[in-house]
């Protein structure tokens, strides 16, 4: 009898004991499982693009070169153009040396050749007031503000890897006239019709571009002139004394634009007609 009593409480001893490390084991698994749910990182969201309104601005071209840069008469600036939501941008580059430009890696470019990007010849002023010739290039935009592969190839033959990104772009003067120049100073012609014969404006002229907006320095054969109209807006001469002065702006080279000018060389002030076409010297 004593014996079939020592043998029941062995085995609940032995049933309970077994059930408390179930518990056990339970508990920790949890805890385990807690730890490893919490220690999991959270998946990184891509930001979105960014792409300003329609428009053009002016934004900086920044790079991981300091042989691959925005040249110094734009002082580190170029020029954004957006239209229906596509980006383009605009930068005049330090020389000729480079030759083209990959929106991708050294890698992809080279079995990429019809995409990739072909230079502009462009002149820049420097503050010294002389010009150079250097090339420029139209790069694709997704978004401002991101960095972003860029690939090119120089004089040398080989394909670099680079990191770039177009940044801060500043919306332009909606009255100021945009034009494919670099910033500088520049002699330009104009060619000139219109009005009686008598009074004609002095060519070559000053055009300067300035975050790619240009004004031209319009200087007539007559101090007789008060007023210029173009576009609809009214300008002022700049001078009081000499030949009428004025500066105007000036949306692009090679089109003619109508502008009206007043003349008080008559009894009575009359406004007159005239085209301008403007071409580089």
């Amino acid at each position: 009898m004593k014996k079939k009593q020592i043998t029941a409480l062995l085995l609940s001893a032995l049933l309970i004991f077994g059930c408390s490390a179930c518990a056990g084991n339970t508990n920790e698994s949890s805890a385990s499982s807690e730890t490893s749910v919490s220690s999991a990182e959270p998946t990184p969201t891509e930001e979105p693009d960014v792409v300003p309104e329609d428009g053009m601005y002016t934004a900086e071209f920044k790079t991981d070169s300091s042989m691959f840069q925005a040249n110094e008469a734009c002082e580190g600036m170029g020029t954004l153009t957006v239209e229906n939501g596509e980006m383009t941008f605009h930068v005049s580059l330090r020389s000729k040396k480079i030759l083209n430009l990959y929106l991708g890696t050294a890698e992809d470019a080279k079995q990429n050749e019809s995409e990739w990007l072909q230079p502009t010849t462009d002149t820049v002023t420097y503050k010294d007031g002389t010009s150079e010739e250097v090339y420029g290039f139209d790069i694709p935009l997704k978004s401002v503000d991101k960095d972003f592969d860029l690939a090119l190839i120089g004089t040398k033959g080989t394909w670099y890897d680079h990191k770039v990104s177009v940044s801060n772009p500043e919306l332009k003067d909606e009255n100021a006239a945009a034009i494919a120049l670099a910033d500088g100073t520049y002699t330009i012609e104009v060619g000139f019709e219109g009005g009686s014969g008598k009074s004609h404006v002095l060519t070559p002229c000053t055009l300067k571009v300035e975050n790619g907006a240009a004004t031209a320095t319009i200087v007539w054969s007559s101090p007789n002139y008060d007023y210029m109209i173009v576009d609809g807006e009214k300008y002022l001469p700049t001078n009081t004394e000499g030949n009428s002065t004025f500066v105007i702006p000036v949306a692009a080279l090679g089109t003619p634009l109508s502008v009206t000018a007043d003349t008080v060389a008559m009894s009575t002030p009359h406004e007159i007609e005239y085209t301008l076409t403007f071409t580089l010297a």
